[in-house]
């Protein structure tokens, strides 16, 4: 059943800003789109011309919304999408402000957290991707580097400080590996991607579990800090032999970075590929709101951080017109436009997942009733 949170508070509800301007994303991703083939085919859409739609959050989701929302812009001339890449945190945070249209997250929100939106809020899962555990690839031509979970928790733990430490050698023998400190890179803002990493390093190493524990921001014993997905990615490329966590497209064909091979539940040492996405997803087919943790599943091929992401929307919406060019808006993103999430690195939405998606979306309403159909 779709996750319903509903509270007490009568602020003025949100809105969809009525313009005759239409916004327009970053020329890349304008291209990008423009080489996919069903930039050009929505159907069933009616929403009427001339609509903005306003979105904040996840860092996670920005290079699958980019290339999206750019093409859905070149096939709806008269709506114009907007999204601000800030943060999980800060997306729950303006969503529930009333600032955006729609917030976006790699964690479902809390009740705590939406206790000051409007009315009640769906969540419907968007896309399904992986965070890659980033280094700086001081060992190329050896292959990836090896790592385990118990391993990666006292790295960023601080009790394993030099990349010569005799943990990591036993797991990549022969691979020369330099006697240097290791630098510690992570997110300094309130972070879904955080959370996944948490998630899994609170699954597999006890000691992090009680230390640090799993959420959106950490009290982190050791490192420095970064904004943002491309922050840390960034940060990672510059500094030698540093080490941080990226969702995987942040560091795809990149020369500077390497990804790790992670090791699974099985005992297999698995890179964030679409196929070791696809695996690990399939270890747990239903997910809701309130049980959505994919982390660590079984499966030989699963590669085990991995997660979705969630989009933020009030069940009850101002106007017929905004919230049927909203909902048009996340339903085509969770079905046709996940063409553009297997392009630029993430997993398109299994079925059962996508299924999910359109019930939620079904039980969005405008002031005359549902919305769907």
């Amino acid at each position: 059943m779709p996750h319903l949170l509903l509270h007490p508070h009568s602020r003025p509800p949100r809105r969809l800003v009525v313009t005759a301007a239409v916004a327009v994303l970053a020329a890349g991703a304008v291209a990008l789109a423009g080489c996919t083939s069903n930039a050009t085919s929505t159907p069933g859409t009616t929403a009427a011309a001339g609509v903005e739609i306003t979105g904040a959050g996840s860092t996670f989701d920005a290079p699958f919304f980019t290339a999206a929302f750019a093409a859905y812009q070149q096939a709806h001339l008269g709506v114009a999408v907007s999204y601000a890449a800030v943060g999980s945190s800060a997306g729950i945070t303006r969503y529930a402000a009333g600032q955006v249209d729609f917030g976006a997250t790699d964690v479902p929100a809390s009740a705590a957290d939406l206790a000051g939106a409007v009315s009640a809020t769906l969540q419907v899962p968007v896309d399904l991707g992986a965070v890659a555990v980033a280094y700086n690839a001081f060992n190329n031509g050896s292959g990836p580097l090896r790592l385990t979970g118990p391993v990666i928790a006292r790295i960023f733990l601080g009790q394993i400080t030099k990349w010569d430490d005799p943990a990591i050698q036993a797991l990549n023998p022969g691979t020369g590996l330099p006697d240097a400190y290791i630098n510690v890179v992570h997110r300094s803002d309130g972070s879904g991607t955080t959370y996944i990493f948490s998630n899994y390093l609170s699954n597999v190493s006890p000691t992090w579990a009680s230390a640090v524990g799993t959420g959106r921001t950490l009290r982190w014993p050791t490192g420095m800090g970064a904004d943002g997905n491309a922050g840390v990615a960034a940060d990672v490329a510059r500094i030698p032999y540093s080490i941080g966590y990226t969702e995987r497209s942040y560091v795809t064909g990149t020369a500077a970075v390497g990804w790790a091979a992670v090791q699974n539940r099985a005992g297999n040492y698995v890179q964030p590929t679409a196929a070791a996405i696809t695996a690990d997803a399939a270890g747990k087919p239903a997910i809701t709101p309130d049980d959505f943790s994919i982390v660590n599943e079984p499966g030989s091929a699963s590669y085990p951080i991995s997660g979705y992401s969630w989009v933020l929307l009030s069940a009850r919406q101002p106007t017929t017109t905004g919230g049927k060019a909203l909902t048009e808006l996340i339903s085509w993103l969770t079905h046709g436009g996940q063409s553009y999430a297997a392009a630029v690195g993430y997993v398109p939405l299994p079925a059962a997942v996508q299924r999910l998606a359109a019930t939620t979306l079904a039980r969005v309403a405008g002031p005359a009733g549902p919305l769907a159909g």
